[in-house]
């Protein structure tokens, strides 16, 4: 998932608020590039909240999903959520149908309907809307059986809201343009000039299609029960069921939910195991933040999501805290995932002046020497200044590192965190 401070209401002022120092294990470092440059680095995510292959170490090590969470969490408590609660996930945004490209929807499994039509569809019946000319917002709406039978057609305006008639009935979106494309739950169709599509489902139905996509489902149950309540806690965060056509993107924009096709028998105990249960912080459901690999430590979210020159502008958070994420015999928890360390290709002098020299945040000219010495409580860059002959440039540890990786030759290796250093970390 990737996350953006804005979204996730986390920007606020903090009064006298200054980075930390480095971790013991990442020393300040004021370098000047020397022949050859390596970057070297740990982990994979922005790093706050759950790392998912430290949790998936930590299950295999024994620890319950109630453990793994007080981890990653410090201080929240379990309530309940209705799992029926609705969750409203934006699908399919802009699409610009045609005559010749219409909108296309199938009922799959089952009888279906399009509320306030009398008739109901019978499965694999087809959907489709296209504009009654260009840069039209009517559009011509014709539903078809199988065999190609044509069994309803009207003029539509403003909206269609399609309902799968029973538990086994599900709402495949073909426009959708991916090899997941099918739904439980309310399909709500929005036109105007183009054509907007919102998915209206339960609460923990919706994890059904979001849990085996963050997680792969073949990972130890409490690794996925811990994975479950965290997913579940930062959706309902996110809802705002009296604002807004939608709470969350299908995509990394919030989490990613790929709906029926990604569902399996394990997450979906999971999800059952842990029915409802959402982490609190006091009475508020708690922003249960996560990433892929932590690298061996978790990172304060203030230290993250700062401004683009790595001015410290978010609240800290109680129970968004960095620390340690190490065995008792000082192995990382997240040791298998394949981003636990990785390094960058080795550039010249020369090389490095004019990937940095690409973006104007961080052109400083020639003969660049770098501040890489404020670093968060797990070794993450908060701010990196870069010195050349054109001055100096400083930027967040993201923003040097995202412009590393725009511009650098394309088949490099990625920077894949801040958690990096121009020497290997321990």
């Amino acid at each position: 998932m990737t996350l953006v401070a804005l979204a996730l209401g986390l920007i606020g002022p903090v009064a006298g608020a200054a980075p930390v120092a480095a971790a013991d294990r990442v020393p300040p470092t004021a370098i000047g590039f020397p022949p050859l440059t390596t970057f070297y680095g740990r982990g994979w995510g922005h790093g706050v909240g759950m790392s998912q292959h430290g949790a998936r170490g930590r299950a295999l090590a024994g620890q319950d999903a109630a453990t793994i969470l007080a981890h990653y969490y410090t201080g929240t408590t379990t309530g309940l959520k209705d799992p029926a609660t609705t969750v409203r996930v934006l699908l399919l945004d802009g699409f610009k149908a045609t005559a010749d490209k219409p909108l296309v929807v199938h009922g799959r499994g089952g009888a279906w309907s399009i509320e306030g039509v009398r008739a109901t569809f019978p499965a694999n019946a087809r959907l489709t809307l296209a504009p009654v000319g260009a840069g039209s917002t009517t559009y011509h709406l014709r539903v078809v059986s199988a065999g190609g039978t044509q069994l309803y057609a009207s003029l539509r305006s403003s909206g269609v809201n399609l309902l799968p008639g029973s538990a086994a009935a599900t709402l495949q979106l073909d426009s959708k343009g991916s090899t997941y494309d099918t739904y439980r739950g309310r399909l709500r169709i929005r036109l105007t000039t183009s054509i907007r599509v919102i998915d209206d489902l339960g609460l923990d139905a919706y994890l059904r299609g979001t849990v085996p996509a963050e997680m792969p489902a073949s990972w130890p149950a409490e690794a996925l029960k811990a994975q479950s309540i965290a997913s579940r806690s930062y959706a309902v965060y996110r809802l705002h069921p009296s604002d807004g056509q939608f709470d969350l993107y299908d995509d990394t924009r919030t989490q990613v939910y790929r709906g029926v096709e990604v569902e399996a028998a394990t997450s979906d105990a999971a999800i059952a195991a842990t029915a409802g249960v959402v982490l609190k912080s006091g009475a508020a459901v708690a922003n249960a933040m996560y990433h892929s690999t932590g690298g061996g430590a978790t990172e304060n979210n203030e230290f993250v999501f700062v401004s683009p020159t790595g001015a410290v502008v978010a609240t800290p958070v109680s129970y968004l805290r960095g620390s340690p994420d190490r065995a008792p015999d000082g192995s990382a928890y997240d040791a298998a995932s394949p981003n636990a360390t990785w390094t960058t290709a080795a550039y010249s002098r020369a090389a490095l002046d004019a990937i940095f020299d690409s973006d104007p945040r961080t052109a400083a000219g020639t003969g660049i020497r770098l501040d890489l010495s404020r670093r968060g409580v797990s070794g993450r860059l908060i701010a990196v200044t870069l010195t050349g002959s054109l001055g100096s440039k400083t930027v967040s540890g993201d923003v040097f590192r995202s412009v590393f990786n725009a511009h650098k030759p394309s088949a490099d290796p990625e920077m894949r965190s801040t958690l990096v250093d121009t020497r290997p970390i321990p």
